[in-house]
């Protein structure tokens, strides 16, 4: 049984990710994204990885791809042009499709390879049901507390960095 959820999680992931790709409209897009990080999340409870489940969650679908919409959503622009069966597209050149298209092929090939050679061994009895997040917490608030605050502050300063980017700098006459 937990076979075949992994396997059906796995089509939905591949199904969005070749959804993101051959889509045309960016919105559908996104959403595909969006099936795709939960397919994501729902093969790392399965591989026993739950707090990497909740942050693919609430990292990428939650911020990303909210982030993303808001973008694509915000900067489209209406066509000037009354043919609406005309698409926007980008001419790109032959040769940086065959660029494109041999580093792709080479990365799927060697994806199949480190695959094919991997034993992998599927969790049953060996998997302990225990949550990792309590784990996690503990190292990160003890041994691993400089390196957590140092990233805090960092994401501080840039919040603060991007707030005062946005402000608006038109001189008052």
């Amino acid at each position: 049984m937990e076979a075949l959820i992994f396997y059906l999680f796995s089509a939905l992931t591949l199904a969005a990710g070749l959804l993101i790709l051959f889509s045309k409209n960016l919105i559908y897009g996104a959403f595909a994204l969006f099936l795709a990080f939960l397919g994501v999340a729902a093969l790392y409870v399965l591989a026993g990885a739950d707090f990497l489940a909740v942050s693919q969650i609430m990292i990428y679908v939650g911020g990303i791809l909210v982030l993303l919409i808001f973008g694509i959503m915000l900067t489209q622009k209406k066509e000037q042009s009354d043919d609406s069966t005309r698409h926007n597209r980008i001419e790109v050149p032959i040769t940086r499709q065959l660029w494109g298209f041999l580093i792709g092929a080479g990365l799927f090939g060697l994806l199949v390879k480190v695959i094919l050679t991997s034993d992998f061994k599927l969790a049953g009895d060996e998997m302990s049901s225990k949550s990792t997040i309590k784990t996690i917490g503990v190292e990160l608030m003890t041994s691993h507390l400089l390196p957590f605050e140092i990233a805090a502050v960092l994401l501080l300063v840039a919040l603060i960095g991007a707030a005062y980017l946005a402000l608006n700098r038109n001189p008052t006459p």
